[in-house]
């Protein structure tokens, strides 16, 4: 049997992992009886943790919200997992910085000798690109965050990729990360549609009322990640790729297009641009050989681009 003190940390540690716990298993995971289990909870609560006990059928305890954040205890792989995920969050939320490094310097200062030295071979070996102060901040993803779990309306200020600002009153739905960019997928109540705000562009919010959930007619992630590939403004040309949709999806970048199956020797592949110059430096991304399909018009000005390489090669 575990001595008192450890016996308790053992009990704040599993309160901590899983929202409710019945007596009867706490019993057998820290190998006492019920009452020893009653009376642990009673000095947890002494201490200020706020754990709920319930009777009865599927009774039993669970870690409730107090009025502060009480001390949370990690093991090996959730310790790591937060000092990498505090790093990276520094690349894509503005002004958070020196917050997660002040989080980092505590958890250093606790963290064993064996888990610093896995952390500090991640450290010594990565460079980050420099903070993008015009990201969006961890105020406006924690409210919009809130908007998208408690259904409410937004009315915001948004500027659009011409810098034009407009205001949107919106439905959102999710939250959306793609590593250094943060979005909002919602439904636009002026363009009876759903759109996809890129968070730094939001200029400021307001949630209002509550509103009833529409269901959303796919899956987020394959929507947004098309919406991203057509992100480029301009005219659509398209290729036919010596290859399979299936074969060459991985390897080909998100926003360099988007594939259409044709067969299994075979793809379509839709690129946007506005100059020939976005054509070319997008269909040689390909990496494979392709035909060009309905660009008459566009093949002299095509043409003199690849030329121009030709001779800067020669």
């Amino acid at each position: 049997m575990l001595k008192t003190s450890a016996r308790l940390l053992r009990l704040l540690s599993l309160l901590q992992q899983r929202r409710h716990w019945t007596g009867h298993e706490l019993c057998d995971r820290l190998e006492v009886d019920a009452r020893t289990v009653r009376r642990d909870v009673d000095r947890l609560r002494e201490l200020g943790y706020p754990i709920q006990a319930s009777a009865g059928v599927g009774g039993g305890y669970q870690l409730g919200a107090g009025a502060s954040m009480p001390p949370l205890l990690l093991d090996d792989d959730e310790a790591v997992a937060m000092a990498v995920a505090l790093r990276s969050a520094t690349a894509s939320v503005a002004r958070i910085e020196q917050t997660a490094l002040g989080l980092l310097g505590k958890l250093d200062q606790l963290m064993p000798a064996r888990l610093r030295r896995r952390i500090s071979a991640l450290y010594s070996v990565t460079v980050s690109l420099a903070q993008d102060e015009d990201g969006p901040d961890v105020d406006t993803l924690t409210e919009l965050a809130g908007a998208c779990r408690d259904r409410q309306l937004i009315e915001l200020e948004y500027r659009d990729r011409g810098g034009r600002a407009t205001r949107r009153t919106i439905e959102p739905l999710r939250l959306v990360s793609s590593g250094r960019r943060w979005y909002l997928l919602a439904w636009d109540r002026g363009r009876e549609d759903w759109r996809l705000f890129r968070a730094d562009r939001i200029q400021s919010l307001r949630c209002g009322a509550g509103f009833a959930p529409r269901e959303f007619p796919e899956d987020v992630a394959g929507y947004v990640q098309r919406s991203l590939s057509q992100g480029m403004t301009g005219d659509v040309l398209r290729a036919r790729l010596h290859g399979s949709a299936e074969a060459l999806a991985p390897g080909l970048p998100p926003w360099c297009g988007v594939l259409e199956h044709i067969d299994e020797h075979s793809c379509l592949l839709h690129v946007r641009g506005e100059t020939p110059e976005d054509f070319i430096a997008l269909l040689a991304l390909t990496g494979v050989e392709f035909e060009l399909i309905g660009a008459h018009d566009r093949l002299p000005q095509l043409r003199a681009v690849a030329e121009r390489l030709a001779r800067a090669l020669a």
